[in-house]
């Protein structure tokens, strides 16, 4: 089957836009292929800085034919309709359509319409113009004369060549002919821009990618990354370093070269004083290169790792010490910066947040220190943390916010607030909470464990999560301006994996007054199950223990979820949340059907089988067995007392008829039934379960 290739090459694509540019151009391709009936076998798609590429392989050379019955109007129907159904069938006359005979809605024509399939790559040829035109590129350009034209070409870079042919792997391919604002087609691309500038033809995929190789081009972005990390290893291994690996910084300078080198240069031991993270913030964000450390000790070495994007012929000198001068000015910056912030301590850094709004309806950046201090020092006892030592952290956490540091390196927030928090002498809990109370900001972040920063953590993301629940700004659809869904995720790690008693309700009215406190519980519930999900275990059962009301400590939630969990894979859970869904669904019915509920004692006068007074008995013991396991948080032991439900429930459906013809005995039976249901809601609301 033939193979089709196309490049689309243009000036520098951003490295930021690069991956999505590929995924685009691979879906945007593949679907409509498949929408056209060319079910393709395989597609990939490359990109480096400037060029984006695809390839296809086993599209058939023709689209199937296709016949299609289209549904006409019935016979005798009005002209008008004979007409429309004639032109849209593309038929001369009825003669041309057959009757189908329906005996009850009556007879009505019907055209089988035949389409013949066309080749290809007559397909492609109008399709890719389409594509290309509207690319969805975050921003675009229009350029030289034709820009000046109604319908002029936007790209993201001047687009200066493309390729695109297509043909079976044992056959000279053919070009796809099509002409987008004046480009056309061809097999012709160039190499390296500084390496190997000239023009060269390709005929497939194979050809184009070794040719490129020759031409000093890597197409494959991960081929880029694979070299750039093995090449920057060894050089720092060569010299008895280590590289301080950085993935999202692989990324980019990835999308930098096509051809990548990897350099060594150096800086002045001196600036080995300021704090190693203000260093690689330094060296990564202006220079983009990585730094390395001394194996043995941690700590960075005066050297850093460029990757260069040509193959110098004075091996690089000239390039390094280029980065060489202008790393030293950043650096010397830096410690400029981290001196003059040292002169000053956090706390007078302070009265400048009276002027800093921290958001138009939640007051200065003050008030919320001010709030988030008053708020630690009451969640301090549930934590088990010194009081004094919170309200001090919590004063200071925000102020390096103000420094010079973290003006240039936002990044580094909190981490140097420790540093000059530990300059200036501050209890070592207090300069940990500083770095730590924003943590943790993903997934894959770190949970503090310190008392006093676990302590400020919750105080801050309740702050920011009770305040705009108030003001009614709330996560909608995939917009979340101000992280509050990572925030209660924040907060459900810091609690679970702390194991901190702390109810949320109370929690959010110690923050502040505010309606929605329910509102703000059922959001958590979400994030929990995202959480659980996450982890392996079902969001089912969290909706399950939510359900039973005034559940809203996170910790015994979280226990009777992986409780519930355990003793829902056992036959003995699985058995018996079908029977309890078999009592609630019964239940359901005649209530409905009754219109009331079926609550209060059973009368033991009224059992007539053994399989009732079994059951009553049974029910009654796992009620007071399971209630002294809840009682003591022992959900583990609640569970095996349900267990002994199941035998005593089985039985009373294989051998009670509910139903009865006796009303009185009817009503007891579905009593019964309610006391099972009451009876595992000591745990969960077993409705809630899914099968």
């Amino acid at each position: 089957m033939p193979d089709l290739l196309l490049e689309l090459f243009s000036e520098e694509i951003p490295a930021r836009m690069q991956a999505k540019a590929a995924e685009d151009l691979r879906r945007m391709v593949t679907d409509k292929l498949v929408a056209e009936g060319l079910v393709y076998e395989g597609a990939k798609a490359f990109v480096t800085p400037r060029r984006l590429a695809l390839t296809v392989h086993g599209i058939p050379a023709r689209q199937p034919d296709l016949k299609e019955e289209r549904k006409g109007p019935k016979v005798g129907a009005p002209d008008a309709a004979v007409q429309g159904f004639l032109k849209a069938a593309g038929l001369k006359s009825l003669d041309e359509a057959t009757l189908q005979k329906d005996p009850k809605k009556g007879d009505f024509y019907v055209a089988l319409i035949e389409k013949p399939g066309r080749d290809a790559i007559t397909v492609i040829a109008e399709m890719l113009p389409v594509i290309v035109r509207t690319f969805p590129w975050p921003k675009s350009m229009r350029w030289g004369e034709r820009s000046k034209k109604p319908g002029a070409l936007s790209w993201v870079r001047p687009l200066h060549s493309i390729i695109a042919t297509f043909g079976p792997e044992t056959e000279e391919p053919e070009i796809v002919k099509f002409d987008v604002d004046g480009l056309v087609p061809g097999n012709v691309t160039r190499g390296h821009r500084f390496l190997s500038p000239a023009d060269f033809s390709v005929r497939r995929f194979d050809d184009y990618v070794l040719k490129l190789e020759d031409a000093k081009v890597v197409l494959d972005p991960q081929r880029r990354k694979d070299i750039i990390l093995a090449d920057a290893k060894q050089a720092a291994f060569a010299q008895g370093f280590e590289l301080v690996e950085d993935q999202a910084l692989l990324d980019e300078v990835a999308g930098l070269v096509e051809w990548p080198v990897v350099l060594m240069g150096s800086f002045d031991e001196a600036f080995l004083k300021i704090p190693g993270e203000v260093i690689r913030a330094t060296i990564r964000n202006n220079q983009k290169c990585f730094v390395v450390r001394d194996p043995k000790t941690g700590k960075l070495a005066n050297r850093f790792i460029l990757i260069s994007n040509i193959e110098a012929t004075d091996g690089g000198k000239a390039i390094v010490a280029g980065n060489e001068r202008v790393i030293r000015a950043r650096l010397s910056d830096a410690k400029f910066f981290y001196e003059t912030d040292l002169k000053t301590k956090l706390e007078d850094r302070l009265p400048k947040f009276e002027q800093i709004v921290f958001h138009e309806k939640l007051g200065t950046q003050a008030a919320r220190i001010a709030r988030i201090e008053k708020l630690a020092a009451e969640l301090a006892p549930l934590v088990g943390a010194d009081v004094a030592k919170v309200k001090r952290a919590a004063k200071l956490a925000k102020a390096d916010l103000q420094t010079e540091v973290v003006g240039e390196f936002p990044e580094v927030q909190g981490l140097m607030g420790r540093y000059y928090a530990e300059a200036q002498g501050e209890d070592k809990s207090v300069a940990t909470a500083i770095e730590d109370h924003y943590k943790p900001l993903g997934p894959g972040d770190r949970v503090p464990t310190d008392p006093v920063a676990v302590t400020v953590a919750l105080a801050d993301k309740l702050d920011i999560l009770t305040g705009f629940w108030a003001i009614d700004e709330k996560p909608t659809g995939s917009k979340d301006p101000f992280a509050l869904r990572r925030a209660a995720l924040g907060v459900i790690r810091l609690v679970a994996d702390n194991k901190i008693r702390m109810p949320l309700l109370a929690s959010f009215a110690k923050a502040r007054t505010f309606d929605g406190g329910s509102d703000l519980l059922s959001f958590f519930a979400d994030r929990l199950k995202v959480q659980l999900r996450d982890q392996g275990a079902r969001h089912d059962l969290v909706d399950a223990v939510f359900a039973l009301g005034g559940q809203d400590d996170l910790l015994m939630v979280v226990r009777r979820v992986e409780a519930l969990g355990k003793f829902l894979d056992t036959d003995d859970g699985k058995n018996l949340l079908a029977g309890t869904k078999r009592a609630s669904n019964i239940l359901s019915i005649e209530e409905k059907k009754d219109k009331r509920t079926f609550d209060g004692a059973p009368d033991p006068a009224l059992y007539k089988l053994d399989e009732e007074k079994t059951l009553a008995a049974a029910i009654a013991q796992v009620k007071t067995n399971a209630g002294a396991a809840v009682a003591t948080e022992d959900f583990a032991g609640a569970m095996s007392a349900m267990a002994k439900l199941r035998p005593a429930v089985d039985a009373f459906f294989d051998k009670v008829k509910v139903n009865d013809d006796d009303k009185a005995v009817r009503e007891n039976r579905l009593k019964l039934l309610n006391e099972i249901r009451a009876a595992t809601r000591a745990v969960a609301d077993f409705s809630k379960i899914q099968d």
